[in-house]
């Protein structure tokens, strides 16, 4: 898939989310990732790695900073509309406290630290 309507998919996500953010606060973001489906769609091997990119390179563009839950939401909508199951795992450590988003694809944390599955202790999935 050509890197450049990634990126424009992956900055209108951003976009989006923020969007959806001001008007429903955090519930509905929730809401719109845990009912968004796979497409039927065949994903090649190297497209997981092709959307991480994309989305990278929307983030680091966008004009404000972007946190972890929009990342991780952004990645994992736009991996299940290209055919990759994925879901956005939210997270929490008790001591110091720290909550983080990330998106795994068949259990595999991606675009993340190796140790993030053992640092926080996953709350939710969608």
């Amino acid at each position: 898939m050509k890197m450049t309507v990634l990126f424009l998919e992956a900055l209108f996500g951003l976009i989006a989310y923020d969007l959806i953010l001001v008007l429903g606060r955090f519930k509905r973001v929730r809401a719109l990732v845990g009912r968004w489906k796979v497409a039927k769609r065949n994903a090649s091997p190297e497209l997981t790695d092709e959307i991480v990119d994309a989305v990278n390179l929307a983030c680091v563009c966008y004009p404000k900073q972007v946190l972890c839950l929009q990342r991780a939401a952004v990645t994992a909508c736009l991996m299940r509309s290209h055919g990759v199951a994925a879901d956005m795992v939210l997270g929490a450590q008790k001591t110091p406290f720290a909550a983080h988003a990330w998106v795994e694809v068949q259990g595999r944390p991606i675009n993340e630290k190796p140790n993030v599955q053992t640092k926080y202790t996953v709350w939710e999935r969608y």
